[in-house]
């Protein structure tokens, strides 16, 4: 016979928001009841009026992160379960913020019963006046990725029962957020201790004192507080394309816009070989404001949207890195180049293309990939200055060729960038024939 693990929710407040149902369960029964903590106002009267309680709280002292904390305390509610039905009881709703009742519910070898219990949100919502239609994120502070936050709802960290997890949320926010921004710290809600504080954010963790019955509440942001936010960007490039927008980005296509990326990326290698870390970040921005514009057009124009465009390049990273995302075994970098060509060249085939990437490369780096094959040494480039004193004025542009390609196809053979490396030395002639000029 299977027995039974009745979970019980204790609310958020004090003894006065229990139901008279779940009280009297409490009240009338004859065994211990579990208790994930006994740091809860129901707990403590409850005990004051005879109430025996068995908590874990010692077990959040004997390991090093959460996940195993309540692992612990499912295992051993399983073992008391194999000799009787028990009682547990946590804080608020046991629906809510509860991974030990998600463990439980997720195993077949003991019934679960939910009984209920008033959430904290209720009074959460009636405290702040604020309404979760307009948009509303719940946070476990103890368990969260920045990434994941949506400022532009609202907003509320449970479980900042410490100082500890209050300066990590604190360090998180500050990523995104002013150190002004007004942040709201609600404990006790609905209960006679509720207590409710707005700082600014810098100050979240020195405030107040801290306990298990306190979350924080950040208020939606305004657009122009996120403008660091990659939605943010797509808004405005939108805005610029749209009836209201600006002409000039307006009239764009994506013929028009070609020569734009081709200077930005000459300038953003520029910033690269200057080690001018603050004009990279320009410089980039510059590349990815070529990337956003011929999206916006391509959606524009019903063809593709930069989400499209994401997608491909996620999946083919995905794809391309089958020692990273999957099983394959990849040691070499031999093995490596090998892997990405093969992978290269089935997709390929799998989208019906014959034709080359070479194609659209500038002629320096065409003999470069040409030269990776097979080496021209500098013996050969030699031997064809050598000659180029001889050569009439009709054959002298097919020899200038012909040494360029065969310079470009050593660079090449040796892994150098002709473009770049030209780029280097351009870049330094003209620096030094400006100094010579002062």
């Amino acid at each position: 016979m299977k027995h039974t693990i009745e979970v019980v929710g204790l609310g958020g407040g004090d003894i006065n928001q229990l139901s008279l149902g779940i009280y009297r369960k409490l009240k009338e029964h004859a065994n211990p009841i579990f208790v994930r903590t006994k740091d809860h106002p129901v707990v403590q009267t409850l005990q004051e009026e005879g109430v025996t309680f068995h908590s874990y709280d010692e077990i959040y002292e004997q390991y090093p992160d959460f996940q195993t904390v309540y692992e612990e305390i499912a295992n051993s509610l399983f073992r008391e379960a194999e000799e009787g039905s028990i009682i547990y009881a946590v804080p608020g709703h046991p629906m809510l913020a509860e991974k030990t009742v998600q463990l439980l519910l997720a195993q077949q070898e003991v019934d679960v019963k939910i009984i209920g219990g008033q959430s904290f949100l209720d009074d959460l919502f009636s405290v702040l006046q604020i309404d979760p239609i307009d948009g509303f994120q719940f946070v476990d502070a103890t368990s969260f990725r920045r990434d994941e936050l949506e400022y532009r709802q609202h907003l509320i960290f449970c479980q900042v029962y410490d100082q500890m997890v209050a300066s990590e949320v604190k360090l998180e926010l500050l990523e995104d957020l002013p150190p002004e921004y007004p942040v709201t710290i609600v404990d006790a809600v609905g209960s006679s201790s509720e207590s409710i504080k707005t700082v600014a954010l810098e100050e979240l963790d020195r405030s107040v004192a801290f306990s298990n019955l306190m979350s924080v509440y950040i208020p939606p942001a305004i657009s122009l507080e996120l403008n660091h936010k990659f939605y943010r960007l797509h808004d405005v490039i939108r805005t610029l394309r749209g009836p209201n927008g600006c002409p000039w980005d307006q009239k764009q296509t994506h013929t028009s816009l070609r020569r734009y990326l081709i200077e930005e990326a000459y300038e953003l290698i520029d910033a690269i070989n200057k080690e001018d870390d603050e004009n990279l970040i320009e410089e980039l921005g510059d590349v990815l404001l070529q990337v956003m514009l011929h999206s916006q057009i391509g959606e524009d124009d019903g063809y593709f949207t930069i989400d499209d465009v994401i997608r491909s390049v996620t999946e083919k990273m995905i794809r391309r890195h089958p020692h990273v995302f999957g099983d394959e075994v990849l040691e070499t970098e031999e093995e490596l180049r090998d892997s990405w060509a093969a992978i290269k060249q089935e997709e390929k085939k799998e989208q019906g293309r014959t034709d080359t990437e070479d194609a659209a490369l500038p002629q320096l780096m065409k003999a470069a990939k040409l030269g990776k094959v097979k080496e021209i040494t500098v013996s050969e480039i030699d031997r064809m200055l050598a000659k180029l004193r001889d050569e009439s004025s009709e054959q002298y542009e097919t020899a200038i060729g012909e040494i360029l390609f065969a310079i470009a196809s050593h660079a090449g053979y040796h892994k150098i960038n002709p473009e770049i490396a030209l780029h280097q030395v351009i870049d330094k002639k003209q620096s030094t024939d400006k100094g010579s000029e002062r």
